[in-house]
This record gives structure tokens, C-alpha cells and sequence, in this order.
């Protein structure tokens, strides 16, 4: 089995959401028969979509700008049996690195000719090749829960994959993971994460309950309350020059 790891934080590997993902890996990856490939978007030549729709029309899925990385990633994603997204949550959405990898994605999809969308799934469809393939996005955030503040998100995966077309790994309270402090709890808390990632391997997919399990968060909220204001007292006490990641 090949797995694919598109790492959408800024910060690469010291990232928090990372953490999560490298757990999850711990319990997906067997030793000796699988692969694991992690690209940075961040380290990547990425030109935004131009719109021009050619994909669709003229190209038959092949974009035009073909001097940047996005046709060896594409390779490697049509390689792969499972692609992981992994990224922090920013400003209720996805990085700006990972949107502008999302739109050049477009030339994966099949041709919008005015049909109707049909509830639960791809607004589009997704071209061949890209059929049977597992999707999951694993991300982090810096709020005490996911409810609302994921709403975003997940609506514009669902419309763009279908729902139940994508398996959604999220955390909350992913500043705490990062702590030094904390280390011994949070390695505890991640435990749970590479059970789910054995739990992928072993049945294709997280049931229901386990997808909700993994979004409880590791403290209380008053406990999170409490760090947060420590955390903040502290980078105003630096001036700022610290830079954080979700």
C-alpha cells in the first residue's frame, strides 16, 4: 500500500497538526509492506489557477501550467492508494497553500455542463483514475472544539468530493501540542489517533464513533482557558516574534 502525505502547514514537520498525522501513521504504515511520502506544499513551486477552464475543454484534465510541481504531484497522487491532506486550521478554511494546490486540483474533476448537484456527492464527479482511492484530511485547530468553527471546511469538501467520500481526522485545542510541558499527556492523547489509523488499515475506513472519539478534545474546557491565557501572556511578553501553528 502507498500512502501520501501532503503536508499543508507552513511550519513543515514542527507543526502541530503533523504530530496528529504522524500518529495516525504509526497505526496505518506496516513495516515492510507499505510506503509513506510526505511532500511540503510549503517547499513547492505552485502557481495559482488561471481560470481558464482548459482542463475541462481543451486539455482533457491536463493543466496548461506545466512548469511548476503540480504535475509530479499529480502522478504521485494517481500512484498512490491513500493521500492524506494534513493541515492547521486558519481562519476557519485551509491554508492559503493548501487552497492554491486545492484549485489546481480542478483538472481532476470531470466537466461542470450544467448539471444538477445531487446530495452526497462530487458536485462535478471525479475523473477516472482517481476512483477508489482514499481520501483523508487531518487537521488541527486552536479552538476547544470542532463544532461551527470546521463548518466551513468540511461544506467545501463535501461539495468538491461528496459526502462520505472523505474520511475528516480533527483536533481541537492543537496548540497544547506543541507544549513542552504537557508532553506526557498529549503523547497519551495521541495514542488515540494511531489506534484509528490501525482501525483504517484493518477496515478501510473509521466508523462513526471513532471519527467522533478522535474530536474530544485533551483538557477541559477551563483547563484550555487556562493554558490559552498563559500562552498569550507569554507572547505579548515576547513582542510578538514568536510564530505559532496550529
Amino acid at each position: 500500500m502507498k500512502i501520501l502525505v501532503l503536508d499543508g502547514s507552513p511550519r513543515k514537520d514542527a507543526g502541530c497538526t503533523m504530530r496528529v498525522t504522524r500518529a495516525f501513521l504509526a497505526g496505518l504504515v506496516r513495516e515492510g509492506e507499505d510506503t509513506a511520502e510526505v511532500i511540503h506544499l510549503s517547499d513547492c513551486r505552485i502557481k495559482p489557477c488561471l481560470g481558464c477552464l482548459s482542463c475541462w475543454g481543451r486539455t482533457e484534465g491536463t493543466c496548461v501550467i506545466g512548469d511548476d510541481d503540480i504535475p509530479r504531484i499529480k502522478e504521485q497522487i494517481l500512484a498512490s492508494d491513500i493521500i492524506i491532506s494534513s493541515f492547521p486550521l486558519y481562519f476557519f478554511g485551509m491554508p492559503g497553500t493548501v487552497k492554491v494546490f486545492c484549485d489546481r486540483m480542478l483538472s481532476m474533476l470531470s466537466t461542470y455542463e450544467g448539471q444538477l448537484p445531487v446530495p452526497g456527492t462530487s458536485f462535478h464527479g471525479i475523473r477516472p483514475g482517481v476512483e477508489g482511492k482514499k481520501f483523508i484530511v487531518i487537521s488541527s485547530c486552536g479552538y476547544a472544539q470542532t463544532e461551527l468553527v470546521y463548518d466551513p471546511l468540511l461544506a467545501e469538501l463535501d461539495i468538491i468530493c461528496g459526502v462520505g467520500a472523505y474520511t475528516p481526522i480533527l483536533c481541537p485545542q492543537g496548540k497544547t501540542l506543541n507544549e513542552p510541558t504537557l508532553t506526557h499527556k498529549i503523547e497519551k492523547f495521541l495514542v488515540k489517533y494511531t489506534d484509528a489509523g490501525r482501525e483504517f488499515r484493518e477496515t478501510g475506513a473509521l466508523s462513526p464513533e471513532t471519527v467522533q472519539y478522535l474530536r474530544k478534545p485533551p483538557f477541559s474546557p477551563r483547563t484550555f482557558q487556562t493554558l490559552l491565557s498563559t500562552f498569550w501572556a507569554q507572547e505579548r511578553a515576547k513582542g510578538g516574534n514568536r510564530h505559532g501553528d496550529v
